[in-house]
């Protein structure tokens, strides 16, 4: 049956901390799983948590901390002793293990690494620790199940018995030679119906996808969603098998990226969660606020500067509002399909020039039909002097917000920056201030005997 955590709940938890009630709080926690734990945990204080968490199973208590937010985790670890997180990290996959230290003070992962008892574990985590964010050996554990190319089936499977202990989730059997080296896969199923005194050689498949321990996170994500991949071996560049990579840890790097973009098109400079402290929230959300408070000036400093077509035809300033929204709106829509475009690695997309075709038409089509739409409402308000003036800015409007939402991402990913930045705040306000400028520039010369 499914958790609800409710403030009643909730409060009867409080209490029972309070009183030190350890009977009763082991009780409750045997009967949620650790992810209704970890909600709970997330509305204690810090050392209520602490409390609550040093009554578990240190499985349970490993398996909460590896996946709980990281920000939440560094907060509630300040509480933990060297000797408390240690039986935690020797519960934990290795990768998980180095990603709570990597977030701790130098001598507290020293302290840890030192106090581990399962030794193998430790061998693990150092051997991890040296790899940089962002590459597949970051990602990696390096609990698996290898097997020598030269052994029986029935020395296989006592094989697979005894590494099994250590791994969590079994997705393939890998078949190395002497030295290491990767040269397949072999399944339970072809395992379980093969001869007892067949040879892993003449059953293993060597047709299998695998990443270098360099490769960016992002690859590792593409390729494993592409061959629709459980987990994905990790080599050197002898193609030695050194780990490898579960589905659980590319979800979390593919919701991470996601959650940076729309962050990025938001117009967030960081991180910000709805709990955070006020003056968080304000230092997240001011930058982008400024920078288009700053866009609205300047777009008030041009209208200041055509006053005098204002002063000679005032129902110009009506169609103020519908010009910068619409090139916003342009600007937003086409550079998020270019963003799109561009988590297409396949080597098949298309030119620089071609996007810039095929924008122009799909703009020009928009724009006639906005164009139209408000230069006929020129005629309702009694002013169709301006009709012309009125279509052929937004048509204007609509090309130019479309060749900037298309151009920006682009050359922003040439450059290495995160072609997010090109949508959200950045693209309303520049459209915003080209096109009030366009609009009047336009209705200038139009409207110059009026």
């Amino acid at each position: 049956m499914t958790f609800e955590l409710t403030k009643e709940y909730l409060d009867r938890i409080q209490e029972a901390i309070e009183a030190g009630d350890e009977t009763l709080l082991r009780a409750e926690m045997e009967e949620l799983y650790p992810a209704d734990i970890s909600g709970i945990l997330d509305e204690l204080k810090p050392e209520s948590a602490h409390y609550l968490l040093s009554l578990l199973d240190d499985s349970v208590g490993a398996e909460i901390l590896a996946n709980i937010d990281p920000t939440e985790r560094t907060n509630l670890l300040k509480l933990f002793t060297s000797a408390e997180i240690a039986p935690l990290i020797n519960e934990m996959d290795s990768d998980d293990a180095v990603d709570l230290l990597n977030e701790q003070p130098i001598q507290m992962r020293e302290e840890v690494i030192g106090l581990l008892e399962d030794r193998e574990q430790a061998r693990f985590i150092l051997d991890l620790l040296h790899y940089e964010d962002g590459v597949a050996g970051s990602l990696m554990q390096k609990e698996l199940i290898k097997i020598n190319v030269n052994l029986t089936v029935n020395a296989c499977i006592e094989e697979i018995r005894l590494q099994a202990e250590d791994v969590q989730n079994v997705y393939a059997i890998y078949v190395v030679d002497d030295a290491g080296k990767l040269l397949g896969l072999v399944s339970l199923k072809k395992i379980v119906l093969a001869r007892k005194d067949a040879k892993i050689i003449d059953i293993y498949d060597d047709d299998i996808v695998f990443v270098e321990t360099y490769r960016p996170v992002d690859e590792v994500a593409e390729v494993m969603q592409k061959y629709d991949l459980d987990s994905i071996p990790v080599v050197n560049v002898q193609q030695r098998l050194l780990g490898r990579i579960t589905i659980d840890d590319v979800v979390d790097v593919i919701t991470e990226q996601a959650e940076e973009d729309i962050q990025v098109i938001s117009g967030l400079s960081g991180e910000a969660e709805d709990d955070d402290s006020i003056w968080k929230r304000s230092k997240v959300q001011l930058p982008w606020l400024v920078a288009g408070a700053v866009g609205s000036l300047m777009a008030a400093t041009v209208i200041n500067g055509f006053q005098s077509e204002l002063g000679k035809v005032a129902a110009l300033a009506a169609f103020i509002p519908i010009i910068g929204s619409t090139g916003g709106n342009v600007g937003i829509q086409t550079s998020s399909l270019i963003l799109q475009s561009l988590t297409d690695t396949s080597g098949l997309s298309m030119t620089m020039a071609k996007r810039l075709l095929r924008t122009l038409m799909v703009a020009i089509i928009n724009g006639l039909v906005v164009g139209l739409i408000a230069g006929v409402y020129t005629f309702i308000i009694g002013e169709p002097r301006l009709f012309f003036v009125v279509a052929t800015s937004l048509l204007a409007v609509v090309m130019l917000a479309s060749f900037m939402g298309t151009v920006t991402p682009l050359l922003l990913n040439k450059t290495g920056i995160n072609p997010a930045v090109a949508s959200g705040p950045f693209i309303t306000t520049a459209n915003d201030l080209i096109g009030i400028g366009v609009y009047f520039l336009i209705a200038q010369l139009l409207l110059a005997e009026v």
